[in-house]
């Protein structure tokens, strides 16, 4: 994909912001042609790191206890001990308010988490990533900048995600474009991509290419 025409489909897409009294993401969607997403083995299950993160800030919660804990208070994190799981579990709007955060957890309290939240959690792709050979600071800033690209619903043949925020410049938001791109063309070829758009929340959506 020409670079250029990423651009010029963007310029397009932020000129249609509007008066909005929020910040307006910026969505990408991919159509394919002649794949069966009914097929698990073609479904989309992709996590993106954005080079240029997403534009806004991205709260991270930890299950945690012991040293990991700690280290997660020291970092200003949300953190959600072994005990207070069943609380969560059982405080259905505290859950649902914490939907859009990005979760990571112990490896040793991944089992303890799906069996209270993995109802809620599996259902909207938040279950956490497991803290395994890496720093607890350097996990979160990946899961600050990650998006994920997943077939949904009857796995019609388009994928939606986050690329970042009208406030972004341009340029960064392309880099995040072609982020996402290139994951996508590594797991269904780029002859599958029948086309591309970009839009604001609430724009018209923009097609790269033209």
């Amino acid at each position: 994909m020409d670079r250029q025409k990423i651009l010029d489909a963007l310029k397009k897409a932020l000129e249609d912001k509007g008066k909005k009294k929020f910040t307006q993401s910026v969505e990408l969607a991919i159509n394919f042609r002649d794949i069966d997403f009914n097929k698990q083995e073609n479904r989309l299950n992709l996590e993106v790191v954005l080079p240029k993160g997403k534009g806004r800030e991205q709260k991270v919660a930890v299950f945690a206890d012991g040293q990991m804990a700690l280290e997660a208070k020291k970092l200003n994190l949300t953190l959600i001990s072994t005990e207070e799981l069943p609380k969560l579990a059982a405080d259905k709007a505290r859950l649902k308010s914490m939907l859009n955060y990005e979760f990571l957890a112990q490896p040793n309290l991944m089992a303890v988490v799906a069996k209270n939240l993995g109802q809620v959690l599996g259902i909207k792709g938040k279950l956490p990533r497991p803290l395994m050979g890496v720093k607890l600071e350097e996990a979160v800033e990946r899961a600050k900048k990650v998006v994920r690209i997943k077939s949904k619903g009857k796995y019609l043949p388009v994928a939606h995600c986050l690329v970042g925020t009208e406030n972004m410049a341009p340029e960064d938001i392309a880099d995040n474009i072609e982020a996402v791109l290139d994951a996508v063309k590594a797991k269904t070829g780029e002859q599958r991509i029948k086309s591309i758009f970009v839009k604001l929340t609430m724009g018209k959506s923009q097609k790269i290419g033209e």
